[in-house]
């Protein structure tokens, strides 16, 4: 479905027509994002509100809209998709304020709503990826890119895709950040 994510009236589209098809909504998986790497200083008006938009307030909504009807069922998974090393560990030659700011509190978030949501049959995790392989970074950026993680290169999606079907199937998982960075939240290298 197409739409803007901040949008309230899109989220509330997606959960309808979710409803729709299969009469329930089971799992959501929060993977809208963008990344924007400059130094603060120079980040725009503009770049700071349409991170806001798509990186919180659209999850927020999406959230919200969905956990109402996985409360009302008694069981659910959200899963949010928020940011490893600009949140967790900084580096100093990708300057991310804007992603540490607003993917750093979809992890607060994520644990917060686990607890919340913990004995009502609701369950809420994250997957904190590194750089990963898709058309979003042009092939001559790789080789930097892949230098920004300990193992020495970019993860691919279909490891996320693991990670997120782990949680999926992991019943007795609710508030965890798995981290799927090729090492980047172990420490500094």
């Amino acid at each position: 479905m197409a739409g803007e994510i901040s949008d309230r009236h899109v989220a509330q589209r997606l959960i309808a027509e979710g409803l729709a098809r299969f009469g329930r909504i089971d799992t959501l998986v929060n993977s809208a994002g963008i990344f924007i790497a400059k130094p603060f200083t120079e980040i725009t008006e503009e770049e700071f509100t349409s991170a806001l938009y798509t990186n919180v307030v659209g999850l927020f909504y999406l959230s919200q809209l969905a956990a109402k009807e996985m409360l009302k069922a008694g069981s659910g998974h959200i899963v949010n998709i928020t940011a490893s090393g600009a949140a967790d560990q900084p580096i100093k030659s990708v300057p991310a304020t804007l992603a540490a700011l607003t993917k750093g509190g979809v992890g607060t978030l994520t644990k917060s709503l686990a607890i919340e949501f913990a004995d009502r049959g609701v369950r809420v995790n994250a997957v904190a990826p590194g750089v990963i392989k898709t058309p979003m970074h042009a092939p001559e950026t790789h080789d930097f890119l892949a230098k920004l993680h300990p193992m020495g290169r970019m993860g691919e999606a279909k490891e996320i895709v693991d990670a997120i079907l782990y949680l999926e199937s992991a019943s007795f998982v609710t508030g965890e950040i798995l981290h799927v960075d090729g090492g980047q939240n172990a420490g500094q290298w």
